[in-house]
C-alpha cells in the first residue's frame, strides 16, 4: 500500500507540479551537462510558474518541439519488447531515462514581437537592435569555430519564443533549418534545479541577456508562490535520495 501511495504521489507531483527530466544533449553546456554515454544532469522542471506568468528572456525551459523540429542531438532507441518500452516510460517519469526525442531544453532569447539577429561587429546577438550580454555562452572546441552563426533579422511572432542553446556552436535550436520560433503553449516548464549528480546539485540560473529592455510580464513576486509550492512537493524527495546515497544505500536516480 505504501509503495502504491508513493507511486501515485510521484505521478501527481510530476504531472502537475514539477518533474525530473534528463535530456542527454550537449547543447546547454556548461549550464547543463549532457552527452551520449556520460552522466547527464537530471533537472527539476517547475510546471507551475508558467500558469501564472509567461516565459522570459534568459529562462532555461523544457519544451515539446513543434512540427518540423528534428532532434539531431540525441535519439531514444525503441525496443520491440513491450516490457522494455514500459520500463523506459517509467524511467522517464522519474528522470532515469530520456522522455522522448521531441523534448528539448534551451534558453529563451527573445519573445513575441521582438526581432533577433546575428550579429554585431563584436559577434554579439542583437534583439531589437540592442546587443545581448550572455555570460553563459560556451563554444565547444571540437564543434567548429568559436563564433556565432550569422542569420538575418527574424521577428518572433506573438505567442512564440526564440530558443537557443548555451553551447552556441553545438545546438540544434531556433536557428536550424525548419525549426524557427516555438509556441509558448509547447513549453512544459522552467528548469529550476540540478538534482543529480550530487556533485552538480544547485540552481539553474535564469540570466536575462537583455536586462535593460522591458519584456512582457515579469515573473515578479507572484511567481515565487507557485514555485515554492512546486519545490515543497519535490525537494524532500531529492534530499531523501541524497541521504540514502550518503549512507551507501541503493536508490533510483
Amino acid at each position: 500500500m505504501l509503495i502504491v501511495v508513493a507511486l501515485v504521489l510521484t505521478f501527481l507531483i510530476q504531472t502537475f507540479l514539477a518533474k525530473v527530466y534528463v535530456i542527454p544533449s550537449g547543447s546547454m553546456e556548461t549550464t547543463l551537462h549532457g552527452c551520449t554515454g556520460c552522466n547527464n544532469d537530471r533537472v527539476l522542471v517547475d510546471k507551475v510558474t508558467y500558469r501564472f506568468t509567461s516565459p522570459q528572456p534568459g529562462d532555461v525551459v523544457v519544451f515539446r518541439g513543434p512540427e518540423g523540429w528534428i532532434n539531431t542531438e540525441f535519439s531514444v532507441p525503441q525496443s520491440d519488447n513491450a516490457l522494455i518500452n514500459g520500463l523506459q516510460q517509467f524511467g522517464s517519469l522519474i528522470g532515469l531515462a530520456p522522455p522522448d526525442e521531441k523534448d528539448f531544453v534551451k534558453r529563451v532569447i527573445a519573445v513575441g514581437g521582438q526581432t533577433v539577429q546575428c550579429c554585431d561587429s563584436r559577434d554579439r546577438l542583437l534583439v531589437d537592435g540592442e546587443p545581448l550580454t550572455e555570460p553563459y555562452v560556451y563554444f565547444l572546441p571540437e564543434a567548429g569555430p568559436a563564433r556565432e552563426q550569422r542569420f538575418d533579422p527574424v521577428t518572433v511572432p506573438e505567442g512564440q519564443l526564440w530558443m537557443m542553446g548555451d553551447s552556441r556552436n553545438n545546438s540544434s535550436d531556433s536557428r536550424a533549418e525548419g525549426h524557427g520560433a516555438v509556441p509558448v503553449e509547447n513549453v512544459i516548464g522552467q528548469a529550476r534545479l540540478i538534482v543529480l549528480p550530487f556533485g552538480r546539485f544547485g540552481w539553474v540560473d535564469a540570466i536575462d541577456p537583455q536586462p535593460d529592455q522591458a519584456v512582457g510580464m515579469g515573473a515578479g513576486a507572484a511567481a515565487g508562490v507557485p514555485l515554492a509550492m512546486g519545490m515543497l512537493g519535490t525537494l524532500p524527495l531529492a534530499l531523501w535520495r541524497r541521504r540514502r546515497a550518503e549512507r551507501g544505500e541503493t536508490f533510483l536516480p
